[in-house]
């Protein structure tokens, strides 16, 4: 499941993203430039992503979560 909640103040919003009972907060933001949404997980080195829709963007973060979190149980 993932949960936005839409920007308030300069193009920032944050999104819940539940994977395997866990629930993960991304921050996102619109790249100025690119006018792409980037979106990052603070103290999770690796999961960040950009794209041109929120729900690409939750997408890819929700791909990139899983694949980070199979490689931790396989360093195990």
């Amino acid at each position: 499941m993932v949960t936005i909640f839409e920007p308030q103040r300069h193009n920032n919003c944050i999104a819940e993203i539940s994977i395997f009972m866990k629930t993960f907060t991304a921050i996102i933001e619109r790249d100025p430039d690119t006018n792409l949404y980037v979106g990052y997980v603070p103290g999770f080195p690796g999961a960040h992503s950009q794209s041109e829709t929120l729900d690409e963007l939750n997408e890819n973060l929700r791909e990139v979560i899983e694949m980070l979190l199979e490689d931790e149980n396989l360093a195990r």
